[in-house]
């Protein structure tokens, strides 16, 4: 679909509404659509209220996977669907809960969804790209480390499937594979909060910033905004598909130290430690070729942009 007028009544359903992202897009949507009409679907257990201080619209507190979405909604009612609710703490091993909850609440949503075709974004991951070191395209194998990486594999063969059904001809459901997300309203996370956040806090504190040895492990850091725009966008095409969501750079551990080291005005050196985790990622990098040309997405933040403006949010809100 083409996102309406910023005038028009937009009728939108934001699931995990009061998490990190799912909130910062809510924000964005009642901030530019003044007349949109948004419902959130979030169980709180890993959202916040005070993500959502401001929020004008509709709360439902229910599990996504187990709700009967039309004791609420009509099949027509809703002119897109966001779908960020998820158990997004890779260190969960309990194989049932994380595909239960994260496979089920998806397939929830597209059999709703399906008779009025209503366009769905849901978020993937860069886990479902394992722990290969390269930089990662759309059509690269999926080789997910962890069953947080394999439940979002399932999510796309979910909805492939419900895609390839002959009377679905045109439906469109598209994934935005999100990178490694950093940014404000993040803080309820706690220790599954960004690096760029737990880096923040141990320097702020005084404390050498402490990372696996020897800090040359390289992510792709995207900031939360550019994961928004990337979201609005993939709405925004009409086109489905898997698109990846990051900032297109590699930067190090190290180099996140230094860009914090400037905002804070601090001169902290890392302390190295050793690496328990056998499906820590060494490397990722968003290959944004197809987000780029498809989506016309372009982030606005690098790495030493986006620390800068996230330390001076932290400071201004007290966060």
């Amino acid at each position: 679909m083409a996102l309406p007028n910023k005038n028009a009544i937009w009728r939108v359903l934001v699931t995990g509404g009061a998490g990190f992202v799912g909130s910062r897009l809510v924000r964005r949507i009642e901030t530019e659509w003044p007349n949109a009409m948004v419902t959130v679907i979030d169980d709180f257990r890993s959202g916040d209220f005070h993500n959502l201080q401001g929020f004008r619209g509709d709360l439902i507190a229910q599990d996504l996977s187990q709700i009967e979405l039309t004791r609420y909604f009509a099949p027509k009612s809703l002119d897109a669907i966001f779908h960020l609710a998820s158990i997004t703490d890779t260190r969960e091993m309990d194989q049932r809960k994380m595909c239960w909850d994260n496979i089920e609440s998806l397939r929830n949503l597209l059999r709703f969804a399906e008779s009025a075709r209503t366009p769905i974004t849901y978020v993937s991951s860069a886990a479902t790209y394992g722990i290969e070191a390269r930089v990662n395209v759309e059509t690269d194998d999926r080789k997910p480390a962890n069953v947080y990486g394999y439940s979002k594999v399932q999510l796309e063969n979910l909805a492939q499937l419900y895609l390839d059904k002959p009377d679905n001809a045109g439906w469109v459901v598209n994934a935005v594979r999100y990178f490694n997300v950093y940014g404000p309203h993040e803080q309820h996370k706690g220790p599954m909060a960004s690096m760029i956040y737990q880096l923040y806090l141990q320097m702020k504190a005084g404390k050498r910033p402490r990372v696996f040895k020897h800090g040359e492990h390289k992510r792709d850091f995207v900031h939360v905004d550019d994961a928004v725009q990337c979201t609005l966008l993939a709405m925004d095409s009409g086109k489905a598909g898997v698109f990846n969501t990051g900032s297109g750079e590699a930067c190090s551990f190290n180099d996140a130290i230094a860009e914090l080291n400037k905002a804070l005005g601090t001169k902290l050196e890392a302390e190295y430690i050793e690496n328990p985790f056998p499906f820590f990622q060494p490397f990722t990098q968003a290959d944004l070729t197809r987000s780029r040309v498809e989506l016309k997405y372009d982030p606005a933040f690098r790495l030493a942009s986006g620390v800068a403006d996230y330390v001076a949010w932290l400071k201004r809100t007290g966060r």
